[in-house]
């Protein structure tokens, strides 16, 4: 027996109900690989999971959990044999497939990516989805040019998991760094991270008439979308890059195609869920190399399963900071 994070559904009013119950291995969906799961992490999208569902819950009861790290115990597949360390994310694990929150798990093998040397299960939990999309978010701006000495890089949301982790990504790697934040007192926490300046959300959350303002950024990682994307848009520099990893603001564009056609602005769209397996390896591969780890443990905040009910309520609210680390065996 095993414990893990059961979210149920009444099917008569439709509310969900999360508790940390007993599980046996034969409770496990298929999958070809078994992982005693060490760590996973607390992403908006597990916020949904773990309460209301948010479209992503197809079948209860459920086991949250878009990612985990841990040692492999048994597996049908010759990449990976029992003792292998292993990180998830992506793949619609947590969602429409059983997750991280549980002391085992079964998966398929082409979903798991070897833990790259240099990080342990626990500093990779710490990455997690959030840092994972905010290294592809960073490749992405690299691809299209930016190097650092081009000028300020804007971080938006930027002291929350993404942002977090881009900004102290941005910062070791050379990068002037502006991280926008509706949360003034984690000011000293951005500038802890490396950020040079901090711009308060409502200076950039206003639609503005004019579709270009000064050029005041060499590139942008951006996870609240909406109406501050369409501001920061007309901000860019010529031919800077902006890597879309977020919508905290709203799904919605209300934009015009100026940027793009007077000052050759990019628009990247980053997608960690389905990412192919090479880039995946190159990603992690970068975390291990370019995330100062000492920058990362100033990010994280221990969890048990206990707390993930709390926690996944916090995280829709925009009340969590950091990196939510969840030690399953606590």
């Amino acid at each position: 027996m095993f414990k893990a994070l059961v979210v149920e559904k009444d099917e008569e009013s439709g509310k969900t109900s999360a508790a940390v119950k007993d599980l046996s291995l034969e409770d496990l969906p298929e999958g070809e690989v078994t992982v005693a799961v060490e760590y996973s992490t607390v992403n908006y999208k597990d916020g949904l999971c773990i309460g209301p569902g948010g479209g992503l819950v197809r079948k209860y009861p459920h086991v949250p959990g878009i990612d985990f790290a841990g040692t492999v115990e048994a597996s049908s597949d010759d990449r990976y044999k029992p003792g292998d360390k292993v990180v998830l994310t992506g793949w619609r694990v947590g969602e429409a497939h059983w997750g991280g929150y549980s002391q085992k798990a079964n998966v398929r093998a082409d979903w798991l990516v070897p833990l790259p040397d240099g990080l342990d299960t626990r500093q990779a939990m710490a990455v997690g989805t959030a840092g994972f999309t905010a290294m592809l978010a960073v490749m992405a701006l690299e691809d299209h040019g930016l190097e650092p000495g081009h000028g300020p890089v804007l971080v938006t949301g930027a002291a929350g998991g993404v942002g977090s982790v881009a900004t102290a990504i941005l910062a070791n790697l050379g990068h002037e760094v502006a991280g926008v934040t509706g949360r003034p007192d984690t000011a000293d926490y951005l500038k802890s991270l490396g950020a040079t300046q901090i711009v308060a959300r409502e200076e950039i959350n206003e639609t503005t008439k004019r579709p270009l303002e000064t050029e005041s950024w060499a590139g942008c990682v951006d996870a609240v979308g909406g109406t501050m994307l369409a501001r920061l848009l007309g901000q860019m520099k010529y031919g800077a890059s902006v890597s879309a990893v977020g919508l905290a603001g709203g799904a919605g564009l209300p934009a015009t195609v100026i940027p793009f056609l007077l000052r050759g602005v990019n628009l990247l769209g980053i997608d960690s869920v389905m990412q192919p397996y090479d880039n995946r390896v190159r990603a992690w591969n970068r975390i291990a190399s370019d995330l100062p780890m000492d920058k990362l443990e100033a990010m994280i905040n221990p969890a048990t399963l206990a707390d993930l009910p709390g926690l996944g309520a916090d995280i829709l609210k925009g009340q969590v900071k950091g990196r939510v680390v969840v030690d399953v065996n606590a």
